[in-house]
């Protein structure tokens, strides 16, 4: 007897190896692989075909439910060892041996060859792509235990779990969001073209990247002092779940997977009812802001700076001191659009288009000589009344440039953003790459 070869992942649901093909020696058998729902053209979904995890790109004119042809490039020789990241064997459910009605399935799985302590390694669980980190402990060969919510999972004797078959499509510039199985939090993670977690540090202009990070130093209800730092993106940890003021689960990781099914409008409608919930009561009390039209800007950011958090999720009513009228929504409405349109305006000095795009702003690098004693503070301010507009469903009146969005969001970003800043500088060092 020979020995045994390793299971084999099974192909994805997805993949449709092609009939009857005349194949010459060592030619590879070609594939038809249906496009996910979410995806679009040049956004990147894996596969799994004969064994091996693949991504497969988009074509541009292509959409969901159309079906691509592949040909995948021939699976490793197997020499009693794997370098994939991933065992070939997923991983096995077993009985939960904690208590009846537990929420959540152990699985269990053998650490693949090559992995060190402490080095993650990515696995489908359940159908669920996750990031398990080796114990220090455990050696290659060795059986591992891990957790995972039971909504999350496809169930062995049932139907599918619709969470299960959604990828989360958050694939920018190579870089994925999966979920980690020890707390179950956001992680951003990169695989190379055998479909490994690409672990390389040495920075490259095509595939490093880094994320914003915020550590609060304190709890202060007005005004929270923090660190901003730019972390590689593995770095950039995010929890899955977010929790209302009374500390109870508002939103979770099967909200959040659920709603890439939904339609842009519907995407939009489910974040509005999500910051409904927050909105505190009318009767629980409501802000009126008093401004003067000629101190608009001044008059706000004392107010609005002055407001604890919770105060930011009551309605706010306003009046123009001097001026008749009741704020039945109009009055807001033109707060925010004049509010913003006056930050926004370059001659204010904290703000100045974009070089290579006059219809976005970027931050003014020179902010401090415009406004020596407050700068910092607008900027805290125009935060605050973005965050407002979002969830009050108004309109703001300045558009800024995506890298920024991009640090909103958390998304990785890389050496092309910064031709969006200054594309003369990022040609001369690209030159510089080239030369090299």
């Amino acid at each position: 007897g020979g020995a045994k070869l390793p299971d084999l992942l099974p192909d994805s649901d997805n993949v449709t190896k092609i009939p009857n093909q005349d194949l010459a020696p060592g030619e590879q058998p070609a594939y038809m692989v249906k496009i996910p729902e979410g995806i679009r053209g040049g956004q990147q979904f894996p596969v799994t075909i004969n064994g091996q995890q693949l991504t497969v790109t988009c074509p541009n004119m292509a959409r969901p439910g159309m079906s691509v042809r592949i040909v995948p490039p021939p699976p490793p020789e197997n020499n009693g060892a794997t370098a994939l990241d991933r065992p070939r064997k997923p991983p096995q459910r077993i009985a939960n041996p904690n208590k009846q009605g537990d929420k959540t399935q152990m699985f269990e799985v053998v650490v693949p060859n090559g992995v060190k302590a402490g080095q993650p390694f990515a696995l489908l669980a359940g159908g669920v792509r996750v990031l398990v980190t080796c114990p220090k402990n455990a050696t290659n060969g060795q059986k591992i235990r891990f957790n995972l919510p039971v909504g999350l999972v496809n169930r062995p004797d049932g139907p599918k779990s619709k969470l299960a078959e959604i990828k989360l499509s958050y694939d920018k510039d190579g870089w994925t969001r999966t979920i980690r199985a020890t707390d179950m939090k956001f992680q951003w993670t990169r695989f190379d073209e055998r479909g490994n977690v690409d672990e390389r540090t040495r920075f490259d202009t095509e595939r490093s990247a880094y994320v914003l990070k915020l550590d609060y130093l304190d709890d202060n209800d007005r005004m929270r002092q923090g660190r901003v730092s730019l972390v590689t993106p593995e770095k950039g940890v995010v929890d899955s779940k977010i929790k209302s003021a009374n500390g109870t689960e508002l939103v979770s990781y099967t909200d959040i997977a659920t709603a890439q099914m939904k339609s842009y409008e519907d995407k939009i409608q489910w974040f509005q009812d999500t910051c409904a919930q927050l909105c505190v009561e009318w009767n629980e009390g409501h802000m009126r802001m008093n401004v003067r039209r000629d101190y608009l800007l001044s008059d706000s950011m004392e107010a609005v700076m002055s407001l604890t958090r919770k105060d930011l999720r009551k309605v706010w009513r306003f009046e123009f001191i001097g001026e008749a009228g009741i704020d039945a929504g109009g009055l807001a409405r033109e707060w925010f659009e004049l509010v913003t349109e006056e930050v926004f305006d370059p001659d204010m000095g904290l703000w100045q288009n974009s070089a290579t795009n006059q219809m976005c702003m970027q931050i003014n690098p020179a902010s401090e000589i415009s406004c020596p004693d407050d700068h910092l503070i607008y900027f805290r301010f125009i935060g605050r009344v973005m965050g407002k507009a979002m969830f009050d469903r108004q309109l703001v009146k300045g558009h800024m440039v995506k890298h920024l969005y991009k640090h909103i969001l958390g998304w990785p970003v890389m050496f092309n953003d910064l031709k969006d800043v200054d594309e003369e500088y990022y040609n001369s060092l690209k030159g510089l790459k080239d030369m090299g």
